[in-house]
């Protein structure tokens, strides 16, 4: 009986790995044909049928992109934006997500809804009030408008919370005891037992921040301030002949921070949102 089973298992799992091996392929093969197309020529980037191999014209491609834009001082403003914006999420959403877990006060219920409630809200709806408020504080074209609308976000506060609801309180209790005040009992104990949930939402903010577009576009208009994604668009815009060997050795040279992120914290993605947290 089992060797039915496992005579049966066989074509299925033989199904599965086809399926799961088409999948990698189509998921693959656009991030292999950016990085093929950073090194050909114009003509050979649309030769048909398309040229699979690396060429070797990635050092005039690049050489094109430095004469065209400014793109590391680009590089550097998206760095710096993604890096702190990332920052101030994961370390206030960690302080709301511990408050609405472990403390009752008054209002907590209605609070907590409002910040589900800006969950539901799409980015898009709130691009003219947030402008609208960057104009009256005189931050329009400024670091800070790209920074403080994203220093924490309704998502982030709810992931932190949902992850210390399963905190156990003893720890919390024992190191009131031993002395320390509830923010040394945060910083102390809490915090470092939540590394995985904060990597995993660092992660997902650096993302996040590191491919916005829109917000950027309506705010800031100087070229010195722009970050990567703007600058990938001015790229294309110029004088209305692209050059596509330059803009695919810019998306190549965008991909590094994330593909190095993903390397280095892979593991945290899965066990920061779907576990993680000590429990009781």
């Amino acid at each position: 009986m089992k060797d039915e089973k496992r005579a049966m298992s066989q074509p299925m799992r033989l199904i599965m790995y086809i399926f799961l091996g088409v999948g990698a392929l189509v998921t693959l093969y656009p991030f292999y044909w950016t990085l093929t197309a950073a090194t050909l020529t114009e003509s050979e980037i649309f030769k048909s049928p398309p040229r699979l191999f690396p060429g070797g014209n990635f050092a005039d491609n690049l050489e094109a992109l430095s004469r065209s834009v400014p793109f590391m001082r680009a590089l550097l403003n998206s760095i710096f934006v993604s890096t702190v914006t990332t920052v101030t999420t994961v370390l206030l959403s960690a302080l709301a997500g511990y408050a609405f877990a472990k403390f009752a006060f008054r209002g907590r219920k209605v609070l907590f809804a409002v910040v589900l409630g800006t969950l539901m809200l799409p980015t898009e709806i709130m691009i003219v009030p947030l402008f609208i408020i960057m104009l009256q504080l005189g931050w329009v074209d400024s670091y800070a408008a790209l920074i403080v609308p994203y220093l924490v976000t309704g998502f982030g506060v709810f992931l932190m919370r949902q992850q210390m609801m399963g905190f156990p309180n003893d720890l919390i209790d024992a190191a009131r005891i031993d002395g320390n005040g509830e923010l040394g009992v945060f910083f102390r104990v809490v915090l470092p037992n939540m590394k995985a949930a904060c990597a995993a939402l660092g992660i997902v903010t650096f993302m996040s921040q590191w491919g916005n577009f829109l917000w950027p576009l309506v705010v800031i208009s100087t070229p010195e301030k722009f970050t990567y994604p703007l600058m990938l668009s001015s790229l294309v815009r110029q004088g209305g002949a692209v050059e596509y060997g330059p803009i695919m050795v810019a998306a190549v040279i965008g991909l590094v921070p994330l593909v190095l992120l993903f390397f280095f914290f892979q593991k945290y993605i899965v066990s920061g949102v779907f576990g993680g947290s000590l429990k009781e």
